[in-house]
């Protein structure tokens, strides 16, 4: 069982050492990579270069990368956003081609899964931004890229049509069976939506990653766990019963500094490792 850290918690500034430094400093093991222009410009061979080097100063794993959802973020507004199941077929390309820009950063730093949204949350959704088809071509193209790099394509359980539990299992079944492709149990996401023991239970088959945050079931507030109302007892039980042993990843919020948010975090993997101990 490894625990690691997603780059969201500095989700609004430009990455640095400091901030992995600081993530190891906490006890952490790996770190998601969240790829936004803004935050780490995937498209510039020296800064994944120089990535490559705090890595390994830092002695973190890259765990995965999650893959482009929007241009640019904490500079007023999100800009450009990327929806890789949206009808419009230049707004696909579009979406399509950043993600394996940000695929591209496999072929110096190696890591385990690529996490990819598909379409956009519900409440910012245009009227042809999540549809299936698109999809599902969208997928199969993320998958040419990222395989021959070592890289699982984790699809998030996100609050939208095409991406609750049944949802995604219905969709690898039906057009990547046998593929390489898996679900990421975003613990937060399940909560606004259904029950996380249901959404556990479900994915169960095809879960290979996680993103664990908390919330209070009505916004998306990237809690430390614990601190929202998602029945962790239970969820963990649930995550026991299916016999995950894989990271559990958190993405959190920066809300207050990020090292109050770090030390609320080892804590509450303190409290995840004694329920998940045998």
């Amino acid at each position: 069982m490894h625990f690691g850290i997603s780059t969201h918690l500095y989700h609004d500034q430009r990455l640095g050492r400091d901030h992995l430094a600081q993530i190891a400093e906490y006890g952490f093991e790996v770190v998601e990579l969240f790829a936004t222009r803004s935050h780490f410009d995937y498209h510039d061979p020296s800064a994944v270069e120089q990535l490559a080097g705090w890595l390994n100063e830092t002695r973190l794993g890259l765990h995965s990368i999650h893959l482009p959802i929007f241009e640019a973020f904490g500079t007023g507004g999100p800009g450009t956003t990327y929806s890789i199941a949206s009808g419009d077929s230049a707004r696909r390309q579009a979406a399509v081609r950043e993600a394996e820009a940000a695929i591209e950063i496999l072929k110096r730093i190696p890591a385990k899964f690529v996490v990819v949204h598909l379409g956009s949350p519900s409440q910012y959704a245009g009227a042809n931004d999540n549809l299936r088809p698109a999809a599902s071509r969208s997928v199969e193209e993320i998958c040419r890229a990222a395989e021959p790099l070592g890289a699982r394509v984790a699809l998030e359980v996100i609050p939208n049509s095409l991406s609750s539990a049944s949802t995604l299992v219905a969709m690898i079944e039906r057009d990547f069976e046998g593929s390489n492709v898996g679900i990421c149990l975003d613990f937060g996401h399940a909560h606004l939506g259904a029950d996380v023991a249901d959404e556990i239970e479900v994915s169960a088959e095809h879960l290979v990653t996680t993103h664990v945050h908390d919330n209070r079931g009505r916004e998306d507030d990237h809690l430390v766990p614990y601190q929202g109302t998602i029945n962790w007892p239970a969820a963990l039980m649930t995550m026991q019963k299916i016999g995950y042993d894989g990271t559990y990843l958190m993405e959190l919020a920066s809300i207050g500094s990020p090292a109050a948010v770090l030390e609320e975090a080892r804590r509450a993997r303190q409290r995840i490792e004694r329920a998940l101990s045998p």
